[in-house]
């Protein structure tokens, strides 16, 4: 008797434990329970936010309408009707979408300003999940749809206009591009552990741009991990497997003068990258003394090769969220990255705005989410040993020489 009285209050006993923890999971899915569809302070958007109100005051100054979106009113709307089918969204009766100049404010907004998203949120009156998501689409279709177009893919035709760029401009011949790399700062990305830590004990990403002689961007290669070595990194990255295979329709050699043999056509880098036929350096430090032919190598050389250095500052100083960490995961690091690219050429087709730009590098704070590659060390092949002593002396002769040069 006793222990069948006993068997009854321990099932009792056990019904209320389960009874207690299925009520503490209800409580905890209620709590978890979103409190609004819309945060009362996102639905006064179109009556309170700062593209229905300040955009608007602004739409008529054309002076502070470039400085708040970095492009004047007619760059943005050509920007606009080109990625406007990507980012439209559906009408329904639950809930009107976000409009697609809205969505093309905020990205260029956060490019411009490098805002957080949270930041971006209040400004505007949305979710900060919805910001993070605006951006990322929007930079999807700006590389979707401009890249064709600001970008293509270079043909024969094209890298003679290039190299006759150089030529005017920079004095340097057969010239196709000024090569570089910058490593761009991220947050420590999560579970990456040291992938993307570099030698400058941060993390970053690696974008590799080939540059002409007006500041645009011919090709890019962005996403390599920033622990790489920088040899490595051109030599992996897709750039530079179509050059070693000769994929990328460059044009037969050429004679840079009249009494002269046919000399390849190149790009121009500095000591971070290995010497190639197509791809020279400057010489080293140590090959510099006494050797004033060498001198003027290097100096002709490097005129040529900052209009890569020039790029990257234009493109640090109109996008100021450059100017730090992108606090952003790799994957949408590289989108920003490329969508970057794409609105710089757009935007450098109009030299006076870059003028501007360039001028108002001064005012750029000294942080810096661009950071030089690291300098490689690596023998050289002797046919492309001969080709830079060709370049060489074709620079000190009286048909290839410049008067400012010594």
């Amino acid at each position: 008797m006793f222990s069948h009285e006993s068997s009854d209050s321990d099932s009792e006993y056990e019904e209320d434990i389960e009874f207690l923890v299925l009520a503490t999971l209800i409580k905890k899915k209620e709590i978890k329970r979103r409190r609004y569809w819309v945060h009362p302070v996102n639905n006064k958007r179109e009556s309170k936010g700062e593209f229905h109100c300040l955009v608007k005051e602004i739409e008529n100054d054309a002076q502070r309408f470039h400085q708040y979106f970095r492009m004047s009113k007619a760059q943005f709307e050509e920007v606009h009707s080109l990625i406007e089918g990507d980012i439209k969204k559906i009408h329904t009766k639950f809930r009107k979408p976000i409009g697609t100049k809205e969505r093309l404010a905020v990205c260029l907004r956060f490019m411009a300003t490098g805002n957080s998203f949270r930041s971006l949120g209040f400004n505007y009156r949305m979710g900060f999940a919805t910001v993070k998501i605006i951006v990322e689409q929007v930079c999807n279709a700006i590389w979707k749809n401009l890249a064709p177009i600001v970008m293509p893919q270079p043909t024969e035709q094209m890298w003679r206009e290039i190299a006759k760029g150089f030529e005017n401009v920079w004095h340097f011949p057969n010239c196709i591009g000024a090569l570089d790399g910058k490593h761009i700062s991220i947050i420590c990305p999560i579970n990456a552990g040291s992938t993307f830590y570099n030698y400058k004990n941060e993390h970053s990403i690696v974008l590799l741009a080939l540059v002409d002689a007006h500041y645009r961007f011919i090709m890019v290669d962005v996403g390599a991990y920033g622990r790489n070595s920088d040899g490595g990194i051109y030599q992996e990255s897709l750039m530079g497997k179509m050059f070693e295979s000769s994929q990328l329709n460059v044009p037969p050699n050429k004679p840079i003068n009249q009494n002269t043999e046919p000399l390849p056509y190149t790009t121009v880098a500095d000591a971070a990258f290995p010497l190639k036929t197509y791809l020279l350096k400057p010489y080293s430090k140590a090959k510099l003394v006494n050797n004033n032919s060498n001198k003027i190598f290097n100096y002709r050389l490097s005129r040529a090769r900052r209009t890569v250095e020039n790029a990257f500052g234009i493109l640090r100083a109109r996008f100021r969220v450059f100017q730090g960490p992108l606090q952003v995961q790799p994957n949408m690091a590289d989108k920003i990255v490329l969508a970057a690219c794409c609105l710089h050429n757009f935007l450098t087709q109009d030299t006076q705005e870059t003028q501007e730009t360039l001028m108002d590098e001064s005012e750029v704070s000294d942080g810096n989410g661009l950071v030089d590659i690291e300098p490689l060390n690596r023998n050289p092949s002797q046919e492309a040993i001969q080709v830079r002593e060709a370049y060489k002396t074709y620079f000190v002769s009286p048909q290839g020489q410049v008067p400012w040069q010594m």
